[in-house]
């Protein structure tokens, strides 16, 4: 049984102790991650908050922004078994599931075996997702909502904890498939990841040009997560947060919304998942911070990072120049 564990606690005192413990832990994760990820403390943090939140995260950022090497340290940090798939468009499902091949055995006889592919992993990075056909992006549905995949009409489950990071190139748009509403949705966050500031760009050119390599060290156990997922969500959390939270999701839907420039420049919002993935960030976050609840501030913190690709605009509104991002922002005014 580890520190971080289980069993609903009997009073709050032991809650906040937990909560105590699980922030410290973090404290010493992030510091993991600093000494080989330069900057991009956003970054870092929302994908640290997908993580023990127990979601998906889609990284969205050009080329050399180090989305692979901080997937790679992630799972060192925690101790995950991690598998990578570049994305291609001539990926098969069966080169992201697996499949079965046929066996001569002893005495001459033949059965099938089942060859696991890399989705059987802890931690599975999808490169370029946005390359693959549409046909091996929905193999992936399945694993990312069930944590289980069917091969052969047999279901197999996955490894727990299962997570999946995606990354996607923003620039290159020939040879891509976008990707389909529904799988949008299954991501807990979508991370877009800008350039280091000049800081940052100068400590990353002293740590990766030199004789040392500087290598991430493993912080916490994959169980260690998992108790830190099931303690996320027995966070206690106020009612004018959950109302800021649904506030905020449904004035972004443009059949029910108060707003006239959602109504006219939306064309579909989000849905429930987006309110439940908003409703554990925020605790989430509050834990990364060392907090014993989230606030208005958290929910704020998070609604574009978890809202933005569950959003759509209008061709009228692209037009016109009109971003996501602009629409969250006026989603989250009234609660400034």
């Amino acid at each position: 049984m580890t520190t971080l564990d289980t069993a609903k606690p009997a009073d709050p005192e032991k809650l906040a102790e937990e909560i105590e413990t699980l922030g410290r832990r973090l404290k010493s994760v992030r510091a993991s991650i600093g000494r080989v990820i330069f900057g991009q403390q956003a970054v870092v943090d929302q994908t640290l908050i997908t993580l023990i939140a127990g979601g998906h995260a889609l990284l969205i950022g050009v080329p050399g922004l180090a989305k692979t090497r901080l997937v790679e340290t992630l799972g060192t940090i925690f101790g995950l078994e991690d598998r990578r798939v570049q994305c291609t468009p001539d990926l098969m499902p069966a080169d992201i599931l697996g499949s079965e091949v046929l066996e001569e055995q002893e005495g001459g006889s033949r059965a099938f075996r089942f060859i696991p592919g890399p989705v059987f992993a802890q931690l599975l990075m999808a490169d370029e997702i946005n390359r693959a056909s549409p046909r091996t992006q929905s193999a992936l549905l399945q694993a990312m909502q069930e944590h289980r995949v069917t091969v052969a009409g047999r279901p197999r489950a996955l490894p727990e904890p299962f997570h999946v990071l995606a990354t996607q190139n923003p620039l290159e748009q020939e040879g891509t498939y976008p990707l389909p509403e529904a799988q949008l949705d299954r991501f807990f966050m979508q991370i877009d990841v800008g350039y280091p500031d000049r800081e940052a760009e100068r400590q990353m050119l002293l740590a990766t040009t030199g004789v040392d390599d500087v290598e991430a060290e493993q912080a916490m156990t994959p169980e260690e997560l998992q108790a830190a997922q099931r303690l996320v969500r027995r966070i206690p959390v106020g009612d004018s947060v959950f109302e800021a939270i649904l506030d905020i999701v449904r004035q972004g839907r443009p059949s029910g919304s108060e707003l006239e420039e959602v109504r006219a420049q939306v064309a579909w919002g989000p849905g429930p998942r987006a309110s439940q993935a908003l409703a554990l960030a925020v605790r989430a976050r509050a834990v990364l911070d060392g907090r014993f609840s989230p606030s208005i501030d958290d929910v704020l913190a998070m609604a574009p990072p978890v809202l933005r690709h569950r959003m759509a605009l209008s061709f009228a509104a692209r037009a016109d120049g009109v971003t996501v991002d602009d629409i969250i922002e006026r989603l989250c005014a009234p609660h400034l």
